[in-house]
């Protein structure tokens, strides 16, 4: 039987080890051919830096990489002052609405952003009109486009603790609500904050269709415009923003393996409760 057992532990390892070598080959070499076509001089022989130096040095190049991080600072807070909150009071207090919060945050990903594009370019001509024409304007659209995901990481860290519980006993102790949100129960879907924070850098990062077609110079359009002129410049900087958004990720997973970590050190043994 331990025969048997040792036999299976060690083929999984196998499969495990043969997944992993598969997926790091389909993964790493498209990077490794976009490194060397980003560092091969164009019609001779040789390497150089030129097209990563490009990176800080072409002004619009800089302009748009300033203009898409900001654009990831500001989608990540506002949709975590909105959702966070939101998710949270619905838990706690009206319960009977998480369908219809959750149909909401859905529905962007049942529409192409083509579509939602088309929708909202005429109030974005107020938009423009009220705040300027601006690229940062973009927060608002990128909001919507983040929902779905960020609202699936929030549900299941809520999802794991008992909010419920958690608010009673604070609010039994004299805590305000403010206090009930902030120091009780987002302490404990931290890692749910935290993947939606990820996720919405990523995409944002990523998003080409709403810059487009509303004619805003954010790093991916600009990396578009590139790729007619100077490829490798173009390359260079799609490489960069695939790494920067492959260790968010890979970072999200680790967040996650030390919540799981850190619930099955916190929860009691049945002896204990015995």
């Amino acid at each position: 039987m331990r025969a048997d057992a040792t036999r299976g532990s060690i083929a999984w390892r196998v499969v495990r080890a043969v997944a992993l070598l598969a997926f790091a080959v389909f993964f790493l070499v498209p990077l490794l051919s976009m490194a060397d076509f980003s560092t091969r001089v164009v019609g001779g022989t040789g390497r150089t830096a030129q097209p990563w130096e490009n990176l800080v040095q072409d002004p619009m190049l800089r302009s748009s990489i300033v203009t898409s991080l900001l654009l990831a600072l500001l989608t990540t807070v506002l949709m975590l002052v909105l959702l966070t909150p939101t998710m949270i009071w619905v838990r706690l207090r009206v319960p009977a609405a998480s369908r219809l919060v959750e149909f909401l945050c859905l529905l962007p990903l049942t529409v192409p952003p083509l579509v939602i594009v088309v929708g909202i370019s005429n109030v974005y001509a107020w938009v423009s009109y009220l705040l300027g024409n601006s690229p940062l304007t973009l927060t608002f659209a990128y909001v919507v486009l983040v929902l779905p995901y960020a609202y699936r990481s929030l549900d299941a860290a809520l999802g794991s603790i008992n909010v419920v519980t958690l608010a009673e006993a604070a609010r039994s102790l004299g805590a305000g609500w403010t206090t009930v949100i902030v120091r009780v129960v987002l302490p404990n879907i931290w890692p749910g904050v935290t993947s939606a924070a990820f996720v919405a850098v990523a995409l944002v990062l990523g998003e080409y269709t709403f810059a487009s077609l509303l004619n805003f110079e954010t790093l991916p359009y600009v990396i578009g415009l590139l790729g007619k002129s100077d490829a490798p410049t173009s390359t260079a900087a799609s490489l960069a923003v695939l790494v920067l958004a492959s260790l968010l990720l890979v970072a999200l997973t680790f967040v996650g393996r030390d919540n799981r970590r850190e619930s099955r050190r916190d929860k009691p043994s049945r002896g204990a409760l015995t």
